[in-house]
């Protein structure tokens, strides 16, 4: 601690307790200082943000096209088999043995068990041709194993083994003739036909 001696006048105390008061005041601010900034780095500045383009837009294309849905139309005379298939009446002449068979399927009345029923139509639909040569013989039809509740002529339909039954016990059959038979199970069989030969007409 500074002493002063007595020889030491008013103003010059006043002047010295001001130096020391102004020191104080200085030390305590770098002090403060030091403390604020202990265990802080200098702030970077953030690095400039540079702007993106926006990915230019795909030109537009050509509009989707409607899907419409596709029908079926049947021409007039078609002719529709147990296979729920279209076969379109043949209009040139002559025979085409198979091609002209044409079966037609369809509900009978049921058996009184409640079995369901069904009809079958085989026609031969030849238009005729020289000499009206339109016989056709050996039909041979596709049909599973064909089985009947009721009793099915074996004359007219009957099955030789899977999947080939014989019309008409093989005898022929002419043009605009229709062969019929009804059979009962419990679904009706998909029955195509499979072979037929075109015969003379006056063929035995």
């Amino acid at each position: 601690m500074r002493v002063y001696s007595s020889s030491s006048t008013p103003a010059e105390h006043t002047a010295a307790a001001w130096a020391v008061v102004l020191l104080a005041a200085l030390s305590s601010d770098v002090a403060l200082a030091y403390s604020d900034d202990a265990g802080h780095s200098p702030t970077t500045p953030p690095p400039p943000t540079v702007a993106v383009p926006a990915p230019a837009a795909a030109p537009p294309g050509p509009a989707p096209r409607a899907v419409l849905s596709r029908k079926l139309i049947r021409p007039p005379g078609s002719d529709v088999g147990a296979g729920g298939g279209v076969r379109p009446h043949r209009v040139d002449d002559g025979c085409a043995g198979a091609e002209d068979i044409a079966i037609y399927q369809g509900h009978a009345s049921p058996l009184p068990s409640g079995v369901p029923a069904y009809t079958v139509d085989v026609m031969n639909r030849c238009t005729g041709g020289g000499g009206g040569e339109c016989a056709i013989a050996g039909i041979h039809v596709r049909c599973g194993w064909f089985s009947s509740v009721s009793l099915v002529d074996p004359r007219v339909f009957r099955r030789l083994g899977h999947n080939d039954c014989l019309l008409n016990d093989g005898q022929r059959l002419l043009a605009g003739e229709t062969v019929s038979f009804e059979y009962s199970n419990s679904f009706p069989y998909k029955l195509t036909v499979a072979a037929a030969t075109c015969v003379s007409r006056t063929a035995p």
